[in-house]
């Protein structure tokens, strides 16, 4: 087999995975949404990774330790080799090797910039310092059978090589240098789906059709790359340069001298631009830009290049190998909010997603507080918890089954343990280790609490699920035949899973109507935990904002308001059903109760503020009052029986 008959699974397996694109284009979200979902998952991730962060940081060391090491001398700050105004050249080599250069292949010299002047912003072409060279690559053997190309950008100074060869080669070597590997490995996959009541004839050519096609990781191309050369004077100190930075600054002389900083830049290089290499493409278009580059945009731009390192997090190594390419595909959603969209409504998103995260965690605080700190279950509704298990287990199983963000699966499986944890807050679970499972795990019994059986609450929350039911498992019937006759899935267990989560990520406001009915039974609205649900209601106002202001699709607008029904419904019960003290609230106490408690105190502090002989007065009066009071009673009932 040649080298070329290599790459053809690879090319067959290309159009399957568009077929799978293309049959999911319209359940994928705007530009927008994923910015604004985006934004909203990095500030959480940034929240819990400072947290484990902070778990697994090493102890400071200790004053004196301290002081030795700053009484060891003083540190060494180097001046940049390149000067402001020093001439230089810029040399582009391309080489197989990530290491070696071959100097004597004039071939490989892609791009020769002579006369340029170290911090010169306003020259070249455009007048913007910007210089451009355009140059086609062949296709060698080694690329077509997935190998690797690299480009070396070298910076000397004018008239010097950086070939070792040559008798122009830079005195000691001093020269910016920096190698990038041209190509990209991406994973193209295979799309197994099928309908499942297709016919054994049709499901055998299905799996004869699929049988040598493979997932395979081939090799990409992108026909643009920036090459920015750092303009910046600052005396760096060998040893104190902060990451990601120390991996660019190389020191020389010493620590005297630190060489031009050489950074090549793919980050505008949207992954939806790559595309496969195979015999198709011959020769490859190459678009090389040399630009001039601060020092606070290349901080920006290294750290994002650096952003899967995570050095010195535990998760990092997890996390960065969860979901690469969905990375990447959130990557360009966030680059072209950034190219296509108003400065200011770019500002009112992350401040927006700010809040939104802000209000979902006071949310989830108060969640816990409200169930924790519950006494009494009158007037909430049990079943929705139990529901709420089940939907989150859904949700849980979903994410599993498919490719998912390692952050998304971890959120998934700590709002399960929440739903889980609520279970012993409204039963009473009943472990028996004497009947046995399987005989490994003990039978679980669940016991209703005695606040919510002695209550009509039981027999509110059992009539609401029944009518509900009555509503939505003719649509949970119709939406399983819908998605078994028209939609391909992986297998029955996936088919389940994707019809169930669907359905619930349709529908899911429906939890909360257990709750209203019970309300309205109750005719009060006193038990419901308001401050969490306030913080969820601020959420939903918040989508319905991004859903005027953003383009999307309507089916998506429409998806926005549906809580907002019933968040106007608890309004209009919270006016209806006005202050009743009898009532108990979500802490078990009511107002009537809180009263006595009231007066008691107070009468206890009266009492105690008061002497104790006018307190025997004060007694001793009450019981002459009261003989007083009842003397005259006995006495006329005598004279009647007389009379």
């Amino acid at each position: 087999m040649s080298d070329n008959d290599g790459l053809l699974p690879a090319a067959a397996a290309a159009p399957a995975v568009g077929d799978e694109g293309q049959q999911q284009q319209q359940n994928q979200p705007t530009r927008m949404e994923s910015f604004f979902a985006m934004t909203k998952s990095l500030i959480l991730r940034a929240l819990i990774i400072y947290f484990v962060s902070s778990f697994f940081r090493r102890p400071q060391p200790n004053a004196t330790q301290d002081q030795a090491v700053a009484n060891a001398g003083p540190k060494i700050t180097a001046w940049n080799y390149f000067e402001n105004g020093t001439d230089f050249d810029l040399h582009i080599w391309l080489s197989e090797q990530p290491d070696v250069v071959n100097f004597q292949q004039k071939n490989n010299l892609l791009w020769l910039q002579e006369d340029l002047t170290y911090g010169d912003w306003v020259s070249g072409p455009t007048g913007n310092g910007i210089y451009t060279h355009n140059v086609k690559i062949k296709a060698s053997p080694h690329l077509l059978n997935n190998g690797s190309v690299y480009l070396h950008a070298f910076v000397t100074r004018a008239g010097e090589s950086p070939d070792p060869q040559s008798p122009k080669y830079s005195k000691h070597g001093h020269m910016g240098h920096q190698q990038h590997q041209l190509n990209k490995f991406k994973k193209l996959r295979v799309n197994r789906n099928y309908n499942l009541l297709a016919s054994e004839k049709e499901k055998l050519e299905h799996e004869l059709k699929h049988a040598n096609l493979k997932d395979q990781i081939v090799s990409h191309w992108h026909s643009n790359l920036t090459i920015n050369l750092v303009v910046d004077q600052t005396n760096w100190a060998q040893g104190s340069v902060p990451a990601p930075l120390d991996e660019y600054v190389k020191f020389v002389d010493g620590g005297k001298t630190y060489l031009p900083i050489v950074f090549v830049n793919d980050y505008w290089n949207l992954q939806r631009d790559y595309f496969p290499i195979n015999e198709s493409t011959p020769e490859l278009d190459l678009h090389l830009t040399f630009q001039p580059l601060g020092m606070f945009k290349w901080q920006l731009y290294a750290a994002k290049q650096m952003k899967s390192k995570w050095a010195g997090n535990v998760l990092g190594e997890i996390m960065a190998a969860s979901a690469p390419e969905e990375t990447d595909e959130d990557q360009d959603s966030l680059k072209e909010t950034l190219l296509d969209t108003n400065i200011y409504l770019l500002g009112i998103t992350v401040a927006v997603s700010i809040l939104h995260s802000v209000f979902e965690l006071l949310a989830f605080k108060n969640d816990i507080q409200f169930w924790n700190n519950r006494q009494s279950l009158e007037g909430l509704s049990v079943r929705s918890v139990f529901f709420g298990v089940f939907q989150s287990l859904i949700i849980l199983l979903y994410v599993l089954d498919n490719e998912t963000n390692f952050m998304i699966r971890i959120s998934c499986f700590v709002g399960l343990g929440i739903e889980v944890w609520k279970i012993h807050k409204v039963v009473d679970v009943n472990y028996n280790n004497q009947q046995k499972v399987l005989g490994i795990f003990p039978r679980i019994s669940f016991k209703d609490k005695g606040s919510y059986s002695e209550s009509s609450t039981k027999e509110y929350d059992k009539l609401a699920f029944k009518y509900l039911g009555w509503a939505c498992f003719p649509l949970l019937v119709g939406y399983f035949i819908y998605s078994l006759l028209y939609n391909e899935h992986k297998g029955w267990y996936s088919f389940v899973l994707n019809m169930l989560y669907s359905y619930l990520l349709t529908f899911g406001f429906i939890l909360m109507t257990p709750q209203l009915f019970i309300n309205y039974k109750l005719k009060s609205v006193a038990h419901l935990p308001w401050r969490m649900m306030t913080y969820k209601f601020l959420n939903t106002f918040i989508d319905d904002i991004f859903a005027f202001v953003i383009k999307m699709p309507t089916m998506y607008r429409i998806g926005c308001f549906r809580d907002d029904i019933i968040f106007f419904v608890f309004l209009y019960q919270r006016w209806q059903y006005r202050v009743d003290l009898k009532r108990v609230n979500e802490f078990g106490f009511s107002g009537e109760m809180e009263e006595q408690a009231a007066n008691k105190r107070l009468e206890g502090e009266a009492n105690a503020n008061r002497p104790a002989g006018a307190i025997e007065a004060s007694q001793g009066a009450e019981a002459t009052k009261a003989a007083a009071n009842t003397t005259p009673t006995k006495k006329t009932a005598a004279q009647k029986k007389q009379d």
